[in-house]
């Protein structure tokens, strides 16, 4: 398969490249900073112009959403603002731009978090992104049929639990290794409309 990976260069977007390439698919890496091509999917136009760089596809696979971590007393209206482009808005438009570019039993695979389900300290605009894309997930299913979409949704990474730990006090971590798996089932499997919830 053609898989066009954002957010490739980060943590998880590593561990799924590694692991996709490793199954016999061509990758296309996106970034903001790295990647076969580069492009900020925050920005509606860039998502059009990445799309029309990166050729047919077989599956969009997104590892990347930028959200603010802070108590909700010190969030700001541009915090909120930031977190809906940076993890809602951004995907969102994957999945709708995509439509017409992807294979047409193609594949979107979408991130998203346990703060969809958990309280984490700090983790509003989280939760409120993450819930929101896997509510999209759930509803675009039946409309993007044949084509499927979408949510992992992990805990912390084993691999992050020195930077991040704290965030997440007594949740079991995810290894990566894991997390890619759930990439895997969503690109070469036949579900849509799932949620994956790992380590949680």
């Amino acid at each position: 398969m053609r898989i066009l990976l954002i957010g490739a260069g980060g943590t998880l977007g590593s561990a799924v490249h590694q692991t996709l390439s490793g199954r016999g698919h061509e990758v296309v890496t996106v970034g903001r900073s790295g990647g076969a091509l580069r492009y900020d999917v925050t920005d509606p136009a860039q998502i059009a112009a990445m799309y029309a760089a990166a050729g047919p596809l077989d599956a969009v696979a997104s590892a990347a959403g930028d959200v603010p971590y802070k108590p909700v007393g010190k969030m700001t209206p541009e915090d909120w603002t930031a977190a809906f482009r940076g993890k809602v808005l951004a995907q969102l438009e994957l999945v709708r731009q995509g439509l017409d570019v992807i294979a047409p039993r193609g594949s979107f695979t979408l991130i998203t978090g346990i703060t969809a389900r958990r309280p984490v300290p700090t983790a509003s605009a989280a939760a409120m992104a993450s819930g929101a894309v896997e509510a999209f997930v759930q509803a675009a299913a039946p409309e993007i049929a044949p084509r499927r979409i979408n949510a992992v949704s992990p805990t912390v990474f084993t691999e992050s639990l020195d930077a991040y730990g704290d965030f997440f006090p007594g949740f079991p971590p995810v290894p990566l290794a894991e997390v890619a798996q759930a990439y895997v089932r969503t690109v070469e499997g036949t579900e849509t409309g799932r949620v994956l919830e790992l380590g949680q």
